[in-house]
């Protein structure tokens, strides 16, 4: 498929397709004769996996670290400590996303106060 069909499919950007392709985070698996990226389920997959990672703060090198990993695991040449690696990730998101739920939270309880201060007339009382 084209690149703007996986951009919408995934969310992401064209700009950052084309930097993840870039950067060897995710390659196409073909191009066109006229040069235009084309990509497999198996790669919107990948895309799928780096966008889920994205607002837990991996960086781009963790993510390519788990491609690497999940790859080696379906390939069935993972190293021995594959699933240790693979259980720090999963450690790793776990805290990443209790985080994110304490600051959702506190963004829940602003908004509250907020709401409340908007519906009363403003003067605090």
């Amino acid at each position: 498929m084209h690149i703007g069909v996986v951009a919408e499919r995934t969310g992401l950007s064209l700009r950052t397709l084309r930097h993840y392709d870039e950067i060897g985070l995710v390659h196409p698996t073909g191009r066109t004769d006229g040069g235009f990226r084309l990509y497999s389920e198996a790669d919107v997959e990948r895309l799928l996996l780096i966008r889920r990672m994205k607002p837990l703060g991996f960086s781009l090198q963790e993510m390519q670290d788990l491609l690497t990993l999940t790859d080696a695991l379906a390939a069935g040449e993972a190293p021995e400590t594959a699933l240790q690696e693979l259980r720090r990730f999963e450690s790793l998101a776990a805290e990443r996303r209790a985080d994110l739920s304490r600051k959702m939270q506190m963004a829940d309880e602003f908004l509250d106060r907020l709401r409340a201060l908007s519906a009363s007339d403003g003067s605090g009382q």
